[in-house]
């Protein structure tokens, strides 16, 4: 009997764990932040709005927006966000500097802007001696305007080409439709707008396959070894509220949705949703060539990342497990996603 015994005390010990840390969050919400406010940022809306964070096991989460990717990256490290929805600048620049982030899982590895131009630019040569508009120097929009300048055979410096932080997507749009820049890389609830008023879309970029480290899913490694059913809990939320974010089935509802979070009326919900369908990857796994296109790009100003290697940075361990245990193909399956 004595083994029966032990037994018992092992199951109530587990039970008790359980329940402490189902305690410990019902104290404190799970935090997820994100730092961009566009329609790939609907997996993590949707898995709020539709209740899947509470159906794995996890009631209290609070999706928040947080001005600025090094900014959410700062409040990861003080412990004040746990799980980072953001883009690989600035993860690589944190973990460069020390920080002991791990990138889960990315549901967008490629660049999905479109290359918007003032009239009167009809080649990738008439950029030469332009102003090109982004958001912040090093953060994904930079990236994403730097590789579509490689990819078009021009190099910033050599052709005098002026990289200017203006702003978001919202305040990049409004300065190209002023002049204030001659170019600038948008999503396409902006650039259909602007292509709607005679703006050039020189590029659409997302046919191109450009590698990059985008819409990460990323915590603190303590974090994940602590606690790594919580980690695969908050993963596998997200990753059926990107099949229901990109089912055609539930398109009215994650319409909605968008509506809501991006304060956007029907058409501006409409292009977002087809950003969304069109950037989302069914297998969410982080691709190593992003991960290195933002080291080779990074270096140039800051020479620490390039110790930043992709199996470092990359913890797709707990992803494989959802993977292989037939999960994501049943939402998608659930959902109608083929």
């Amino acid at each position: 009997m004595g083994w029966l015994l032990v037994a018992v005390i092992v199951v109530l010990n587990c039970v008790v764990a359980f329940e402490s840390s189902q305690a410990a969050s019902a104290g404190r919400p799970i935090v997820i932040a994100h730092a961009a406010m566009n329609a790939r940022v609907a997996p993590l809306w949707v898995a709020r709005e539709r209740g899947f964070f509470s159906k794995y096991g996890v009631p209290t989460v609070d999706t928040i927006f947080v001005r600025g990717a090094p900014t959410l990256v700062a409040a990861m490290q003080a412990n004040e966000v746990d799980v980072g929805y953001t883009g690989g600048t600035a993860v690589v620049g944190a973990v460069a500097n020390g920080a002991d982030l791990k990138v889960l899982s990315a549901f967008t590895n490629r660049v999905t802007y479109d290359l918007m131009v003032k009239p009167g630019i009809k080649t990738p040569e008439d950029l030469r001696n332009k102003r090109f508009g982004i958001q912040s120097i090093g953060g994904t929009v930079w990236m994403g305007a730097i590789l579509a300048l490689e990819h078009l055979g021009l190099d910033a410096e050599r052709d005098k080409i002026s990289i200017l932080a203006v702003g978001d997507q919202n305040v990049l749009a409004q300065a190209l439709e002023t002049g204030t820049i001659d170019a600038t890389v948008l999503d396409g609830v902006q650039s259909r707008r602007l292509a709607s008023l005679g703006f050039p879309t020189l590029v659409d970029l997302n046919k191109y396959n450009l590698p990059i480290l985008s819409s990460g899913f990323v915590m603190r490694e303590p974090n994940i070894q602590k606690n790594p059913q919580l980690a695969e809990n908050l993963l596998k939320a997200v990753i059926e509220g990107a099949a229901f974010s990109v089912s055609q089935s539930q398109k009215p509802s994650t319409l909605k949705i968008l509506q809501k979070y991006l304060k956007v009326g029907d058409r501006e919900a409409e292009e977002g949703y087809r950003d969304l369908v069109n950037g989302t990857d069914k297998k969410p796994y982080a691709a190593p060539a992003g991960v290195t296109n933002v080291v080779r790009l990074m270096k140039r100003s800051n020479p620490k990342v390039e110790k930043v290697k992709p199996e470092l940075l990359i913890d797709d361990r707990i992803l494989k497990k959802i993977d292989q245990s037939g999960f994501i193909d049943e939402v998608h399956a659930k959902y109608g996603v083929k």
